[in-house]
């Protein structure tokens, strides 16, 4: 594993990430996640962290944390496909879980139920799963009929 750096977002990275994003299959035009609600989403307490190579600064993982006041949400957990097997989730997923405790808030995450590697690394780390729960979504919010 080569010289690492994890740390905060900034807005700069943005095109790495989007580019990062892609060739992990995180990113989807419909989450809407653009850097006006990642920026949003750190100004109410979350934390975007980002796992960079020292030596290019070249962005290879992320780890994107949203705060409910309630708990905490990991989202868009990532290391490039590249560089995939080599541990670097490892010590991103071990700070993600650093600002767990330091705000005292549980933290909770989905995967998909064939992403065995994600799955695994997150059994190691001591989440749970819920059980037999179904996840839905309301992505269009002008669809909504009340």
């Amino acid at each position: 594993m080569g010289n690492i750096n994890i740390r905060d977002f900034k807005n700069e990275d943005y095109s790495q990430i989007i580019d990062l994003w892609e060739k992990t299959d995180l990113s989807n035009p419909q989450r809407g996640d653009n850097l006006e609600i990642i920026n949003k989403t750190i100004s109410i307490g979350g934390k975007f962290l980002v796992l960079e190579l020292t030596d290019t600064n070249q962005i290879i993982g992320t780890s994107w944390i949203t705060n409910d006041g309630r708990r905490l949400y990991l989202h868009h957990f990532g290391i490039h496909p590249d560089f995939q097997g080599m541990k670097y989730s490892i010590p991103l997923l071990q700070a993600s879980l650093e600002y767990a405790k330091e705000k005292k808030l549980q933290i909770k995450l989905e995967v998909h139920k064939n992403n065995l590697k994600a799955l695994n690394l997150y059994k190691k780390h001591s989440f749970k799963y819920l059980g037999d729960y179904e996840v839905y979504i309301i992505r269009d919010v002008e669809k909504i009929d009340v």
